[in-house]
């Protein structure tokens, strides 16, 4: 096996590890969306960005604006394990003056941007993305949308202004995994064909299973997918992803596990690990 490719498989199992336990610590928590967004924010931050600690001041470095606010355990503990803050502060989240909240701030080093209002985080990247082009810097903008705020009408007045300036410099990536906190997206606000809708407003498109890290390197090597036009990645994905009795239930969305729950998850991604680590050798 590619050895880049088993490194971020079994990191992509410890942050699923991770992500359940500070959860479970705060008894509060965005249980499967973080699961499900797990394996694009590993990629990212380990093989695709140019952003770390050591360069966070850089105005070259890339920008990662999480709109996806109802993800956030999976963004704070990617970048606890890249270093950007000591990794015994996730302990802290929830909890009365942490700065560990239920949604992104940036008083929580590596955060570009406060999101969570949902449909808003696109609007912010764009603005980056075109601030780059005007002022002549390299960087890009990577952003990650939840499929769930796609009904809210900040993210196609956005997506007609990254067409408009042509913002090559602009990634955006939709977790898409069919289920928002009421129920299936298709049965709240009806968002198919998303596709063609995203190729309509000016986008070049992929389609690409969102846990599948070949896939997902292979479509990163080959932004912009088209010169002029923003690049937009659907990534399929599943709720919950990782630990059997939470995939695609709409229950786990804020569910937090209880002790027995939490044994049982636990030993299904050590398993995993563990059937992981044997591949390799």
């Amino acid at each position: 096996m590619d050895p880049t490719v088993h490194a971020l498989q079994l990191k992509s199992i410890q942050y699923r590890k991770t992500i359940l336990s500070i959860i479970k610590q705060a008894r509060a928590g965005h249980t499967a969306g973080s699961l499900s967004c797990i394996d694009i924010l590993n990629v990212l931050y380990n093989h695709v960005m140019n952003v770390s600690p050591e360069n966070f001041a850089d105005p070259d470095r890339d920008r990662y604006i999480q709109s996806k606010g109802h993800a956030v355990e999976a963004l704070y503990t990617v970048l606890a394990d890249r270093g950007f803050f000591p990794a015994e502060e996730l302990q802290t989240l929830g909890q009365y003056r942490s700065h560990f909240v239920g949604h992104p701030t940036r008083k929580v080093p590596g955060i570009e941007h406060n999101t969570g209002a949902l449909g808003h985080g696109l609007s912010v990247a764009v603005g980056l993305a075109l601030a780059a082009k005007k002022d002549g810097r390299s960087y890009r903008v990577y952003t990650l949308l939840g499929d769930g705020e796609l009904a809210e009408g900040s993210n196609w007045e956005a997506s007609l202004v990254a067409a408009h300036y042509k913002l090559d410099n602009l990634v955006v990536i939709v977790d898409r995994n069919g289920l928002q906190i009421t129920g299936p997206t298709e049965d709240v606000v009806a968002l198919e064909p998303l596709c063609e809708k995203f190729r309509v407003f000016g986008y070049a498109v992929r389609e690409v299973n969102g846990h599948d890290i070949p896939t997902l390197l292979d479509t990163f090597t080959q932004i912009p997918f088209q010169p002029g036009k923003p690049s937009l990645i659907l990534a399929r994905t599943i709720k919950g992803r990782g630990v059997s009795f939470m995939e695609n239930q709409v229950s786990w969305h804020h569910h937090v596990p209880n002790d027995e729950e939490y044994t049982l998850a636990m030993q299904e991604l050590e398993l995993a690990e563990t059937a992981l680590v044997g591949v390799a050798q």
